[in-house]
């Protein structure tokens, strides 16, 4: 079965750079002050990647509470009614996590640029620099959709399930358990691996490689569109890349945010 592909997620630059004076138009980037200060889209904002996390041991990748989620939101200027533009500085990780963020909050108003502000600037675009000049607004209540987010004891349950399959996008080092970051090395049962950076083209400044290619490294790892598919990392960063790439790809994804920080320092979960 074909899956439907939602390449209109992925915003051309020529497209964005026509529509930039929008006032409904929000550039955002996730990544390093430092990175922001030295050259941004016009009219972005900044999102440093400890905004997107909880920030509290050992699963530090989860999702911030409402409280910090409206404070941020309210700082970079988004209401409901505003179109995020994401990107990054590193081929879509951190965007990712922001439009996995959005997904989870009912923000459904959001496009990606493919290979961020590496490709925007192989493009010869116009840049800013320093800080940020975006307006911030009113506190507005946040709500989590608790559907979207995939516990441990969600993919406990779903393990013997044939429509259920992890894509684990950690190294293939860290997959077998020789690499081990958390009290126990290895993976969950029948996990898939499909590295985050396998899907990173770093000849064509940081774009994501040709959906083709893309679709036969998943197809090769039984990631398709009949299954439900949980993707992770360690702290759900690198994992915010394979879920925009799956949303990308229409294929029915989400994200496990406790990821190997959390399952690998649980007592009980199954490891293989």
């Amino acid at each position: 079965m074909p899956s439907k592909h939602h390449p209109e997620i992925i915003i051309p630059i020529e497209q964005l750079q026509s529509v930039l004076q929008d006032p409904a138009i929000l550039p955002v980037f996730v990544g390093s002050e430092e990175a922001f200060n030295q050259a941004h889209i016009p009219g972005s904002a900044l999102i440093r990647p400890a905004e997107l996390v909880c920030g509290v041991a050992p699963a530090t990748g989860k999702i911030p509470d409402t409280d910090d989620l409206a404070q941020l939101f309210a700082k970079i200027g988004l209401d409901k009614d505003r179109i995020v533009i994401a990107y990054d500085d590193e081929g879509g990780g951190w965007a990712g996590r922001l439009i996995w963020t959005l997904d989870v909050t009912g923000h459904k108003n959001y496009h990606y640029i493919d290979g961020g502000i590496v490709a925007w600037q192989a493009e010869q675009q116009a840049i800013e620099t320093g800080a940020s000049q975006v307006n911030s607004i009113e506190e507005q209540p946040i709500n989590i959709d608790s559907n979207q987010i995939v516990t441990a004891s969600d993919i406990i349950k779903a393990l013997d399930d044939p429509s259920f399959i992890v894509w684990d996008a950690r190294s293939a080092q860290e997959y077998a358990g020789e690499k081990v970051l958390a009290a126990r090395g290895g993976h969950i049962p029948g996990a898939a691996n499909l590295d985050w950076l396998d899907l990173i083209d770093r000849s064509n400044h940081t774009r994501l490689k040709p959906i083709a290619t893309i679709q036969n490294m998943l197809s090769e790892r039984k990631l398709s569109t009949e299954k439900t598919i949980v993707t992770h990392c360690q702290t759900h960063h690198r994992s915010g890349l394979t879920y925009l790439a799956g949303k990308i790809l229409g294929l029915n994804i989400k994200a496990y945010d406790g990821s190997w920080s959390e399952w690998g320092n649980l007592d009980k979960t199954p490891i293989e």
